[in-house]
């Protein structure tokens, strides 16, 4: 059975996240020691809540040159919400720098008639690469829960895994890169999509963990 490192920073509620993974059949543990998180077999960085405040934890913990090297080191890593958009350089909700992991800054949705901001509720997602492992047996054009007001704007859109569309805006609602994966929407609140997606990381690290004992044996 895999470990898997849930970030802990106080943004926002782990222990639903924690929940999808279990039923997807990991071991979690919740943590902001570094050396769990280098143990882990593969490591997730949640979040609700504001940019700058995020970023701030993460620094008070000194947790950010270690995400940067666990996520270097080829270790599966998925950011769910909040976790997305710290992986950028900066974003327009505040002031601090991100991870920077991932070039690019994150926007606000631009105010159109009717148009309701935070984006909140069920809306489908467009995959923009299938072949991701994100997307086992996911359709291309799921439901799933977004509560955001803003959104990654990557550099390079080779990065974009999926889009969703609010009002006239198609924005990015995951990307992947490698080992390093990231989805806007919450997985463990979007029923049975959002639980395959968490069951499709586990099932990416417990391969990622096969392959390493097989490479030390």
């Amino acid at each position: 059975m895999s470990a898997i490192a849930v970030i802990d920073y106080d943004m926002g509620n782990l222990h639903s996240a924690c929940k999808g993974l279990q039923k997807a059949g990991a071991t979690t543990l919740i943590t902001d020691d570094v050396a769990e998180l280098e143990r882990a077999d593969g490591v997730v960085l949640p979040g609700v809540g504001a940019f700058d405040p995020a970023m701030q934890h993460l620094r008070s913990r000194h947790l950010v040159e270690p995400i940067r090297q666990i996520i270097a080191s080829g270790k599966p890593f998925l950011g769910i919400c909040l976790g997305l958009q710290v992986l950028f350089e900066s974003s327009d909700e505040g002031d601090e720098a991100g991870l920077g992991v991932l070039p690019g800054t994150i926007r606000r949705f631009q105010a159109e008639p009717d148009l309701k901001i935070p984006h909140m509720g069920w809306n489908q997602l467009e995959l923009r690469q299938p072949d991701s492992p994100l997307w086992n047996q996911i359709s291309p054009a799921a439901w799933v829960y977004f509560v955001h007001s803003y959104y990654a704007a990557p550099a390079d859109p080779s990065v974009c895994a999926a889009t969703v569309t609010h009002g006239s805006q198609t924005v990015t609602a995951a990307v992947a890169k490698d080992n390093l994966m990231a989805v806007q929407f919450h997985p463990e609140k979007s029923s049975t999509a959002g639980l395959q997606i968490l069951a499709n990381f586990v099932q990416l690290v417990e391969r990622e963990q096969r392959v390493e004992v097989g490479v030390m044996g």
